[in-house]
Order: structure tokens, then sequence, then C-alpha cells
């Protein structure tokens, strides 16, 4: 059952490579493919600063909470791009 699922870009074709928080990894261990929809068995979570936790951080102390990024590494043209912290939505 997928927790979390991520939308390839438009313009990303069969070879692409899958990175989260800068580790590789790899379709059918790491995650399933559906058409254009990586499906991972775990829940990713993007961290969201409210005002307080900013303003505590800007004072020294730090909060901290999972915050996952997620990095899709493609070509296009013969060219290398990154299409990086693409959105992560729950399946739930």
């Amino acid at each position: 059952m997928a927790l979390s699922a991520v939308v390839l870009p438009a313009d990303v074709e069969e070879d692409y490579e899958v990175y989260i928080n800068g580790v590789l990894h790899e379709a059918d261990v790491d995650f399933e493919v559906d058409d254009r929809v990586l499906l991972f068995d775990r829940v990713l979570r993007r961290d969201r600063i409210s005002g307080w936790r900013w303003f505590l951080g800007a004072w020294g102390v730090g909060t901290y909470r999972q915050d996952d990024t997620v990095d899709i590494r493609y070509e296009v043209d013969g060219q290398p791009r990154v299409a990086h912290n693409v959105p992560v939505k729950s399946t739930d």
C-alpha cells in the first residue's frame, strides 16, 4: 500500500534518477512506478516553518522535524536537468 506519491514533471522521459534527501533510490526496489506516478511505501513529509519556529531559529533555538526533499534527475535533448523539491502527495 503506497503512502506517498510523486508525479513526474511533464518533460521527464524514460531514463531518470530519483533522489530522496540526496540518496539515490531505485524503481521496483524503493518505489513502484504507475504510469507517471512514483509510489512510495513510506510517508514522505515536507516541513512548514511557522512564524514562531522561524523566530526561535533566529535566536539559535533549533526545532527539527521530518523534511523530505524529492529530486528527479533526467535529460532533455542530451542536456542534464534536475527537478528539485518535487511536490509529494499523501495517498491516505
